[in-house]
């Protein structure tokens, strides 16, 4: 991390090369991600509710406390330490600090109210699909924002801004 924090990393290919393969995979995941919320709802307020809470008219069973609970399971991990790698490396990206701090922000606030609408969609109210597809929005938003970021700091080859911010954080 040391090439990262002074600068370095514009000098080291490997380390560049490393923060590339790591940005590919993101946007990966970033794009399947996409494609299976439009596989199985879409931004239609009826098919968010008819994921989660059911349908007799087309057989669908609703969502059960199970399934919600494995996937919550491993989405609250994968998706922390997948937000925390990336907005690591924004930390050395030529923002302000102000914008470094929204993105960040906002990237985990809405990656947990993505898992938490699905809950409370199934068990609380169909209302809350309304939040299931705004938190979707943001976290698709705020994540392709930080992986271009990044991927435009290592391409460009800026120096870091982690010395630079430090104390105006």
């Amino acid at each position: 991390m040391r090439f990262v924090v002074t600068g370095e990393w514009t000098q080291n290919r490997l380390l560049r090369f490393i923060i590339l393969w790591f940005l590919l995979y993101s946007a990966g995941l970033w794009l399947t991600n996409t494609l299976l919320f439009f596989n199985q709802m879409g931004l239609h307020y009826e098919s968010v509710v008819t994921f989660y809470r059911g349908s007799e008219a087309q057989f669908m069973l609703p969502r059960s406390y199970k399934v919600l609970l494995e996937i919550s399971h491993f989405h609250l991990l994968a998706m922390g330490i997948f937000i925390l790698t990336l907005s690591h490396l924004v930390l050395f990206v030529p923002l302000k600090p102000q914008v470094k701090f929204w993105l960040i922000h906002l990237t985990f606030l809405s990656a947990i109210s993505d898992e938490a609408a699905g809950w409370l969609t199934r068990f609380a109210h169909p209302m809350f699909a309304y939040y299931k597809i705004g938190a979707f929005i943001l976290l698709q938003t705020t994540m392709a924002a930080l992986l271009i970021a990044v991927l435009l700091t290592v391409c460009l080859k800026a120096r870091s801004a982690y010395t630079e911010d430090l104390g105006k954080a």
